[in-house]
């Protein structure tokens, strides 16, 4: 691939990276007027911002492997650790959409799972007002069996929002 042809695209993907946080922004602030007062409603609550820049950040990630993968040959060391990394992303991604559903199955109008990049941690934010002792077993061994982590990194935290 030339050395033009490298640049082209590595300036179309930062472009398409700035967009991708114009519109994060642009989303996550969404407010709504309401007739001739200045009163803004936020449409988003917690979960869906934790949401938002999650996938964001995750898009912004891929994005960023995407254009080392596209520099480097295939049999280079370069281009191995960024397909590593991007697989061990989709990964992590696959299991936090896993564990949010099983949670929700249990009740909870919504909850959020985020799974540590650099750290086996895993947090857990469900929509509730507190946690009773059995349920919050119910969610830390859930997520012990399925993602097997040290009990020691499962952090599990009620935070209310309303939807």
């Amino acid at each position: 691939m030339s050395k033009k042809k490298k640049i082209i695209i590595m300036s179309s993907l930062v472009f398409l990276l700035a967009i991708t946080a114009v519109l994060n922004v642009l989303l996550a602030t969404n407010t709504i007027a309401f007739g001739d007062t200045n009163a803004a409603v936020t449409t988003s609550n917690y979960f869906t911002t934790f949401r938002t820049e999650r996938t964001t950040t995750r898009s912004e990630e891929l994005l960023q492997l995407d254009s080392v993968i596209a520099l480097y040959e295939e049999d280079s060391d370069k281009y191995q650790e960024a397909v590593d990394l991007k697989l061990k992303i989709v990964g992590m991604m696959e299991n936090e959409l896993m564990l949010e559903t099983l949670i929700k199955s249990r009740g909870f109008s919504d909850a959020v799972v985020s799974i540590g990049m650099d750290s086996d941690n895993v947090n857990v934010f469900v929509n509730s007002n507190e946690l009773d002792y059995n349920t919050a077993m119910a969610i830390y061994t859930m997520l012990k069996d399925e993602v097997q982590v040290s009990p020691t990194s499962i952090i599990i935290l009620p935070v209310y929002s309303q939807v």
